[in-house]
């Protein structure tokens, strides 16, 4: 195998299951569509996820669904846990105090996960967002902050896995990355906007504002985001309003994670 080219059918099979992992329970064309392969693919890499454990189907319906195997495949990766612990109390208070629902996010591959949220807490929100949703990282607010604030080797690997994928959000990522004026305002201002979110369950209809969060070693362990109805306000009425308690969120959260796992 050419150095740098990815294998095709695994691709395909991680695509596959993500799709049953975000959208679940899922019809096989709702899976064809979602990971965008030939529908034939797809019921072949289905039967092999349901050999193998990982899928199983619905016993009332033809749509299909993760196990409880998929866990094992994070065994051993808990900073996440340790973040969304001492994240919750700080993002239900800010949820509170604003209305709109809050996100923590970290970055899997080339995309934006999301790890917590207050969707369910306010009706502002036309949709919930549950943990393991992702996002591609160049088309989120999350993932613009992440791109901005993470260290100089974590980029070059973010770019070669971007180079890899052909889709119109990796190209969008690689020229944002290549905007240094772009990326270098992010970190000046501290925060990201990402008006009318595309890549979301509600394509058009909400945007975003977020910010850096950080540990007590300054580096970056993942973004907060705040949502908002794009109908609702402008990107900058949204800043002046909600970006100075969302930092004061993000230092909460620094001194929470500091206090529960203190240096040594």
């Amino acid at each position: 195998m050419e150095r740098g080219v990815p294998i095709r059918s695994i691709s395909r099979g991680l695509a596959v299951l993500a799709a049953v992992n975000r959208d679940g329970p899922i019809s096989m064309m709702g899976i064809a569509r979602a990971a965008q392969v030939p529908y034939p693919t797809a019921c072949r890499i289905i039967q092999t996820l349901l050999h193998e454990g990982l899928v199983e189907k619905e016993p009332a319906r033809k749509r299909y669904r993760v196990t409880s195997l998929v866990h094992t495949l994070s065994t051993g990766y808990q900073e996440e846990d340790q973040l969304v612990s001492a994240a919750r109390r700080h993002i239900e208070d800010l949820c509170h105090a604003v209305g709109w629902p809050i996100s923590i996010a970290t970055r899997v591959g080339t995309r934006m996960m999301v790890r917590d949220s207050t969707h369910k807490m306010t009706s502002l929100t036309f949709s919930h967002y549950f943990p393991g949703y992702t996002l591609p990282i160049a088309e989120c607010a999350t993932g613009k902050v992440h791109l901005a604030f993470c260290d100089e080797q974590e980029r070059e690997a973010i770019l070669d896995g971007l180079k890899a994928i052909e889709t119109d959000a990796s190209q969008m990522g690689l020229v944002l990355m290549g905007d240094d004026f772009m990326l270098n305002k992010i970190r000046r201002d501290g925060y990201a906007l990402q008006i009318r979110n595309v890549y979301n369950a509600d394509p058009g209809k909400t945007s975003s504002i977020a910010v850096p969060l950080m540990d007590q070693n300054d580096r970056l362990i993942g973004s907060l985001a705040l949502i908002f109805f794009a109908s609702a306000m402008k990107g900058d009425e949204a800043v002046e309003k909600y970006l100075e308690p969302m930092q004061q969120t993000a230092q909460a959260i620094r001194a929470s994670l500091a206090q529960e796992h203190p240096i040594s």
